[in-house]
């Protein structure tokens, strides 16, 4: 199948070793396919000069606290980034140039843009994914200090995050571990695109649906639920070659899912549409 130039170059990104992956360069080529015009060199050199300005204002000693509230005075009060509470489900919140442009988005493209400036003041944060909300943290791990982008660059600790859990599912959640490991690129963009795919899905847009869950695909070929969600929009289609492809491999993978015996029909309807 013949790609859009911008996802040919969204695969070239991220085919390659992961420290190797340029977050932002793949993110914006992730844009590019909403917007073709899309110039990318223009982003980057706006983050470079975004941290360039930063790093006008770094103290000599760059102690991390110290590091993270210049940051925070730079993008959230001079420049008024800001989490947007209003439209949470704009789509316009997961594309970085987008984010850029009207200075707002949600945890994770804030996160993006407040890890680009790190990285590029010599200061390498990685994002987190704790289960309900998104944050980075310092890439050594035993600083103990998270920061919420969307909250305007909070400072947390493993403590305020227990709280945060407890608010976000009702009830205690103990913090393991796991919970404040850093995520590869991969798996960043691979959660940027599910956003854009729930999104999309609410706005019963197939097409752009469609194309997410394509880019998950390149990110994680062996994604079962996102094989059986490609087949499905492949069958409402009526590209049944291509869903039958993806139904029969979702069910070779998963047999006993909940929803094997619908898969089931659906490839028994194809093969006997009459």
């Amino acid at each position: 199948m013949d790609f859009p130039l911008a996802r040919q170059h969204f695969y070239q990104e991220i085919h390659q070793a992961d420290e190797q992956i340029d977050l932002a360069k793949a993110a914006l080529h992730l844009a590019q396919e909403e917007y073709p015009q899309l110039e990318i060199a223009t982003y980057l050199h706006r983050l470079d000069t975004m941290a360039a300005e930063v790093g006008d204002r770094l103290p000599t000693e760059r102690y991390p606290l110290r590091v993270i509230q210049v940051i925070n005075q730079y993008l959230y009060d001079e420049l008024g980034f800001s989490g947007n509470t209003t439209e949470y489900y704009d789509p316009r919140n997961s594309y970085l140039n987008d984010v850029l442009e009207r200075r707002t988005g949600i945890p994770i493209t804030l996160s993006l843009v407040y890890l680009e400036l790190a990285r590029r003041i010599d200061f390498p944060m990685v994002g987190v994914g704790m289960p309900g909300h998104f944050l980075i943290r310092p890439a050594v791990e035993e600083m103990g200090i998270l920061v919420d982008p969307f909250q305007g660059g909070e400072v947390l600790f493993p403590a305020d995050c227990e709280d945060r859990l407890q608010q976000i599912y009702g009830r205690a959640m103990p913090l393991q571990p796991e919970f404040l490991a850093a995520i590869s690129p991969r798996h960043f963009l691979a959660r940027m695109l599910t956003n854009l795919k729930g999104i999309y899905l609410n706005q019963n847009d197939a097409s752009r649906m469609l194309a997410a869950i394509e880019r998950i695909l390149l990110l994680f070929p062996d994604a079962v639920i996102e094989q059986r969600d490609r087949g499905i929009l492949y069958y409402r289609a009526g590209r049944w070659t291509e869903a039958t492809q993806d139904l029969s491999n979702y069910l070779l993978n998963a047999p006993a899912a909940t929803d094997a015996e619908f898969i089931r029909q659906l490839l028994e309807r194809m093969e006997k549409p009459f």
